[in-house]
């Protein structure tokens, strides 16, 4: 198994620094998407105070040529700081800051997708949407192979190793439980974490986050996990279907619900809303992956818990349906939906705001309406 040499200096050498006072200043790390929609990159700069809002945050900059963002002759881009969080690796007082990235002209980048998301939420937020999004992923050598995986070879086949304890099942739980601490520590509303089906794919949840805030919590949260895995000298993968053949993809199984879907009475406004669903499946799929369905095509094919992606369906506690409502929800008439189409990579911006633009504004076709015309 490959792991990054830089996981094996000494943790201990490098703790006699990180005791060391640091004065009146404060770190703060900047966070921003690039130019492929998934990779997250990352800076520092020195504060000379503690802030206490997003507001005592300046603007920064950075090359956008290095970032797949812009060309080498126009390459600055601006950084403006979005939300703040609490730094689990260097501590407090210092910060995690994500923020939205500008182009030389004061306009979004082609990947800032959270300034239209926010715009949309505005629209609905009386509303009050709520998301909890589970996230799966895949621990992975810097070599690329599965962590724990036989070098040459398979692990025993699918069915020990989901929710599952032991050596031989739970491939990489240091890295799960340090990431979910760490996450706890941020501030990011993480709620939940289990071992998936393929072994050393795992998944945690974020949620319940109302509007805005939900693509803010998981993005946070991928960056946290992108470091601890760095500490531990491994790599984490977001790809829906990181090993072909009989084994499981990674999806981003999105559950939605409004102030009417919660209410007594709600699951009628829930089949509307999947009726509205229905008629739109195309705008949603190429929503639901940076590559417009082309990475989500590897891993919705009908099997290993999975729908068709040619074919929108849903169905009450049918883990093989586009949407599921949960049992209790079909019980209860009340609660919420989960769509399970979204991928591992996807933006939860963008996926996010394609539900609500579709429920909620009761959009049709498979073009986002314009509402700056």
């Amino acid at each position: 198994m490959a792991t990054s040499a830089s996981s094996k200096l000494s943790k201990a050498v490098k703790q006699q620094y990180m005791d060391l006072p640091q004065g009146e200043k404060v770190q703060a790390m900047y966070i921003w998407i690039d130019g492929t929609g998934e990779g997250l990159r990352c800076k520092t700069r020195t504060l000379d105070f503690e802030p206490k809002s997003i507001d005592d945050l300046p603007e920064w900059n950075f090359d956008g040529s290095s970032t797949y963002q812009s060309e080498g002759s126009n390459s600055d881009m601006y950084l403006i700081p979005a939300v703040m969080f609490r730094d689990p690796f260097r501590k407090d007082p210092n910060k995690l800051v994500l923020c939205e990235v500008l182009k030389y002209n004061r306009k979004p980048a082609e990947t800032n997708l959270r300034r239209s998301c926010k715009q949309i939420m505005r629209m609905v937020e009386n509303h009050h949407p709520w998301f909890g999004m589970e996230q799966e992923y895949t621990i992975l050598g810097t070599d690329g192979h599965p962590f724990g995986w036989p070098s040459n070879g398979f692990p025993g086949p699918q069915g020990p190793y989901y929710c599952g304890v032991g050596a031989d099942k739970a491939y990489g739980r240091d890295i799960v439980e340090a990431h979910y601490r760490a996450c706890l520590y941020a501030g990011v509303q993480i709620c939940g974490t289990n071992a998936e089906v393929m072994p050393a794919q795992w998944e945690f949840q974020v949620g319940p986050c109302e509007g805005i805030n939900m693509g803010d919590h998981l993005w946070v949260a991928r960056f946290i996990l992108h470091r601890v895995c760095e500490d531990f000298g491994v790599v984490v993968s977001f790809d829906p279907k990181p090993i072909s053949g009989n084994w499981n993809g990674a999806g981003c199984h999105t559950n939605f619900s409004t102030k009417e879907m919660r209410e007594e009475g709600g699951l009628r406004v829930i089949e509307e809303s999947i009726e509205r669903l229905a008629k739109r499946h195309v705008y949603h799929i190429r929503a639901y992956d940076p590559k417009g369905g082309l990475d989500n095509a590897r891993r919705l094919t009908g099997h290993h818990e999975t729908s068709n992606i040619d074919e929108f369906s849903a169905g009450v506690a049918n883990r093989g349906a586009s949407i599921r409502i949960p049992r209790s929800v079909g019980h209860e008439k009340s609660g919420y939906f989960e769509d399970r189409r979204p991928s591992a990579n996807c933006d939860p911006y963008m996926v996010t705001e394609a539900l609500v633009r579709t429920c909620l504004l009761k959009e049709e076709g498979n073009d986002p309406t314009d509402y700056n015309k």
